[in-house]
């Protein structure tokens, strides 16, 4: 068997309750999953299920109070941020909502840039060449690479947000809603966009979504959260068509309804 890229196990992450003095919140409680090199595993449950701080923690974007998450074998749970520098370039985020995720005063290609930049994967003299490749990439030609975020639709933002997040040559993405804000026909393009870049560059990736018909398209394996538990994984078509948790199933009814047969679709 392959060596997971990532593994959690049995991590918690509690924030402050800001209603009580002293008090927590439990925002995951005990979640272990493993995530292999090239597979993309799909997040799903309601608001509130602990999914995108799942995704964040496994970034180190929040402390976990307590778990290990171990990337590559090296558990970086609770890693100083100056220890945490070298394994940042193997991880990066596509957040929900492009438009936030950028700086309005600073071009496309400056955004591109950067990260190569402070990385030092190019020189100065390189890095105009390699923002139009990545630009190419995702689709966007090079006539984007002087715009600002707001002279930009949300899909085309989007596909420059990818672009960013793939300069680093990542091993695992974590997508956050990254394509609920778009219109249907846009989420399409952007989750063809997403399949193709994964089997193209064999990175791994957490897609985190409320909505099953996505994950049904792009994910190898999904896992189903509610309040913070994990309550099952498996491959997509066995947790889709034979579901152990009440749940599941109970969520993957709302699939058959007609509202999300219309609005729903990838």
């Amino acid at each position: 068997m392959t060596e997971p890229l990532l593994r959690i196990e049995d991590l918690t992450v509690r924030f402050r309750d800001p209603n009580r003095e002293g008090g927590t919140l439990t925002a995951l409680d005990g979640v272990s999953l493993d995530v292999a090199p090239g597979e993309i595993l799909g997040l799903v449950g309601e608001s509130g299920s602990g999914k995108t701080t799942l995704g964040k923690t496994a970034l180190r974007l929040h402390e976990p109070a307590g778990g290990r998450i171990l990337l590559r074998g090296r558990d970086i749970a609770h890693l100083s941020e100056a220890a945490l520098r070298p394994h940042r370039r193997a991880m990066q985020m596509v957040f929900q909502d492009p438009l936030s995720s950028f700086n309005p005063r600073q071009t496309i290609a400056t955004a591109i840039a950067t990260p190569l930049l402070l990385h030092r994967l190019c020189s100065k003299a390189e890095v105009r060449a390699r923002v139009l490749a990545i630009l190419e990439e995702v689709g966007l030609p090079a006539a984007f690479a002087p715009r600002f975020p707001h002279q930009m639709s949300g899909g085309q933002l989007q596909r420059a947000a990818i672009g960013r997040a793939l300069a680093l040559s990542p091993d695992l993405i974590v997508a956050d809603e990254a394509v609920s804000k778009l219109d249907v026909s846009v989420r399409a393009q952007i989750l063809n966009l997403l399949r193709a870049v994964q089997r193209r560059s064999g990175l791994a990736m957490i897609f985190i979504t409320h909505d099953l018909h996505v994950a049904r398209f792009l994910c190898h394996r999904v896992a189903v959260m509610h309040f913070g538990k994990l309550l099952e994984i498996g491959p997509v078509e066995e947790v889709f068509d034979r579901p152990r948790h009440d749940y599941t199933r109970a969520l993957i009814g709302t699939l058959h309804s007609p509202a999300a047969k219309q609005g729903n679709a990838p």
